[in-house]
């Protein structure tokens, strides 16, 4: 599976592709919209790319208003890294003062598969937007997240299809006194994730992110392993939401998670595409939903078998 579509609302606004240089039409407000700006990554001649696009945006549209920025596509996203895109949104931000979210790299798999898209360290771009309250970014080839402080950030999504263990460790070990929520594509080993569940141990512990309600550990090839720690982890009796989705679950993760610490608090579960069996989904949702927890168990997989008695089971979104 890929990521096949692009996003029509960001930050609670709606998205709007900020138009080529001839395009006609009125723009929208400042503050009305989530501003998506993209360049095409298998560009032609003449074509318009990121930076001067970018420029042109900044001389047209209120900037001080701007409230949430999606970088797209950027000319060969699947060779050259986003340090140039973090490098022009830092010296902008004395111009957007009133920017509260950015998605850097909001590419579908025709722009550039998500495991092709090059990324490069993010956190400056976090320490240039002290106000900054979402931040998403897609693609882990060359992403670095050492640890930061940043007092105001409330949610942060990582999506990959493979997440690399430094990366893990950088995001866990931050000091993020506001985030409410968390979502961290693991992925796949073949792809570069090769973190595990000691990676996140100062998450799960209770230490890390002590506003935390709502925390996805998702897409991972390790997900019964994710669901064992999860299912004795101290930061899930004070989290409403646990997403553990778009991995490879099996009726082992499931079983853990119902023998561990009760769930009954939460107010959603959601372990959409999954490989469970159907004695197991209707366990998990006898256990849970009288509670009114909403159990989530869309998009149920089988397993492939080679017919040398090979068994396959795959994340979600990987290349």
């Amino acid at each position: 599976m890929t990521v096949d579509h692009h996003l029509r609302k960001f930050h609670g606004l709606p998205v709007f592709e900020f138009p080529e240089a001839d395009a006609r039409g009125e723009l929208p407000g400042a503050a009305d919209v989530a501003w998506r700006i993209s360049a095409p990554t298998y560009s032609d001649p003449g074509d318009e790319e990121w930076g001067p696009l970018f420029e042109r945006f900044l001389k047209t549209v209120d900037t001080g208003r701007v409230r949430a920025l999606i970088v797209g596509g950027w000319n060969e996203a699947y060779e050259e890294s986003s340090a140039a895109i973090v490098t022009a949104l830092i010296a902008a931000n004395n111009r957007l003062t009133g920017l509260e979210a950015v998605f850097l790299g909001e590419m579908g798999s025709e722009d550039c598969e998500i495991s092709w898209i090059v990324q490069s360290d993010v956190t400056p771009l976090l320490a240039a937007y002290p106000a900054l309250r979402e931040f998403a970014v897609r693609g882990g080839t060359s992403l670095a997240f050492p640890s930061i402080r940043h007092n105001c950030l409330e949610t942060l999504v990582v999506e990959t299809g493979g997440l690399g263990a430094e990366v893990v460790r950088g995001i866990v070990g931050s000091d993020l006194p506001a985030l409410e929520k968390l979502e961290l594509w693991l992925g796949t080993d073949e792809y570069g994730g090769d973190s595990t569940t000691e990676d996140l141990a100062p998450l799960l512990s209770g230490s890390s992110f002590p506003a935390l309600r709502s925390l996805g550990l998702c897409n991972s090839v390790i997900q019964d392993a994710v669901a064992a720690a999860v299912a004795g982890a101290p930061v899930v009796a004070r989290i409403e939401r646990l997403d553990l989705s778009m991995g490879v679950l099996t009726d082992e993760g499931a079983a853990a998670l119902l023998d561990g610490q009760p769930l009954t608090h939460l107010t959603r579960l959601d372990l959409t595409h999954h490989y469970l069996s159907q004695a197991m989904a209707d366990r998990l949702s006898s256990a849970l939903a009288p509670h009114g927890v909403t159990v989530v168990l869309d998009d149920p997989q089988d397993p492939e078998d080679d017919g040398d008695g090979e068994v396959y089971r795959y994340v979600a979104v990987a290349e």
